[in-house]
């Protein structure tokens, strides 16, 4: 579907908007955790799980709502997935014990993955090629509110009003956007009655997408990619609150400053995009994603990697994964049009199926020790790298990518 090309590009705040809300629903309460850990009496990295519940009902939502998407229209299901965010999200304030607010969690994110593969569909519905890359690139910017003052935000409430309140407020946002969306978004594509919500044709559907040439390789190495980034989400607090023992106002401001590398590649990823293809500038993200993991796997082997060292290596890894992460997504879902909800809704299955493994595995960290953290950022970046190489190889010279083609340049 095809609009005005200046109306298509104001839609970029209001999507941006959508998608944030997952991430923040993440950020604003990770200066909590030891907060939640002391009113449940139970350890940090037992708070984390309520993270990795949140990425596995991520995970699972994505393909509930890809086919919906593609039946129904764009605007229903992402209304029904706010409704579902926003119960969820008071029953999160309302919590007696950890379980309760592991499970609630996990519900708050099956609504929060609808509005977040309702956003990235509408990307697909209004930008092709290089330049639904360069909306990935600007999304990425809004993206940058969350890490950059949700940590803070969060803090201040837990500080003045306890942690429940994060809860109440994320439930606000959610009936913010709800508005916003009634109000300002378009349709998107129309329904597709011929669309069967039947178990078989959507496992057959999804079969498909992953047999088209290119998804498995850009998806895969984008979700390897996206490990990374998870395991920086769900580890900095244990990182820096635990291990270097840094205040959780300064927590808030690492943060920040981590943010500043991803958003600031992210960005660069407009210019780079008229001089490179996106299989290039993955390629080199990726590579320099596993040469950062690798220096810091080295660096706390030795320990010659300490608070500063960390901190650097971080920064530069996130930043490699600025210019990784859009090209990926575009290269995974340029061939798709009229089945992009399921598109989109398998590559987020993937990402965050990978990515809550990471959460997972934090969990079960007995002490926290910053080497075996250090070992993950190294693998999951050297797989990401090793998945699109390999995948290329058999992909083979005479493929040609559909990101590569000839685009009018957007306004």
């Amino acid at each position: 579907m095809k609009t005005p090309t200046i109306r298509r590009w104001h839609l970029i705040p209001l999507l941006g908007a959508l998608t944030a809300l997952c991430p923040f629903s993440i950020d604003m309460y990770l200066p909590a955790f030891l907060r939640i850990a002391s009113d449940f009496q139970v350890p940090a990295a037992r708070v984390t799980l309520s993270l990795s519940g949140f990425f596995i009902g991520m995970a699972a939502g994505q393909l509930f709502y890809g086919p919906l998407l593609d039946r129904f229209g764009r605007k229903r299901p992402l209304y029904a997935a706010l409704a579902i965010y926003g119960m969820a999200s008071i029953g999160c304030s309302l919590a007696r014990s950890i379980d309760a607010l592991i499970v609630l969690r996990f519900i708050q994110a099956v609504g929060g993955c609808g509005v977040d593969v309702a956003a990235i569909t509408f990307v697909r519905d209004y930008f092709t090629g290089k330049e639904a890359a360069k909306v990935f690139s600007s999304l990425i910017l809004i993206l940058a509110v969350s890490p950059l003052f949700a940590p803070s935000i969060g803090g201040i409430l837990v500080l003045f009003m306890g942690w429940r309140s994060i809860f109440l407020v994320l439930a606000g946002i959610s009936l913010a956007l709800g508005l916003m969306a009634y109000f300002y978004l378009p349709s998107g594509n129309p329904p597709d009655l011929s669309r069967s919500l039947r178990p078989r044709p959507i496992i057959e559907a999804y079969l498909g997408i992953w047999k088209t040439p290119g998804f498995s390789t850009y998806a895969l190495a984008g979700s390897f990619a996206l490990f990374g980034l998870f395991m920086y989400v769900s580890g900095s607090p244990i990182i820096f609150l635990q291990i270097f023992k840094v205040a959780p106002k300064t927590y808030g401001w690492l943060f920040s400053l981590m943010a500043i590398g991803f958003v600031g590649t992210s960005q660069l990823n407009h210019l780079l995009l008229q001089r490179f293809t996106s299989q290039e500038i993955l390629r080199t993200g990726l590579g320099g994603m596993t040469l950062v993991g690798l220096g810091f796997l080295i660096g706390t082997w030795t320990g010659h990697c300490g608070l500063v060292g960390t901190i650097g290596c971080m920064f530069f890894y996130l930043a490699f994964f600025g210019i990784s992460n859009p090209n990926a997504a575009a290269l995974a879902l340029s061939p798709f049009s009229k089945n992009a909800g399921s598109a989109s809704a398998l590559l987020g299955f993937l990402q965050l199926g990978i990515g809550a493994v990471s959460s997972v595995g934090i969990s079960f960290l007995k002490t926290p020790v910053l080497v075996p953290l250090a070992g993950m950022f190294a693998v999951s970046s050297f797989l990401a790298l090793l998945v699109l190489v390999m995948g290329r190889q058999a992909l083979g010279p005479s493929h040609v990518e559909p990101s590569a083609l000839e685009i009018p340049p957007a306004i």
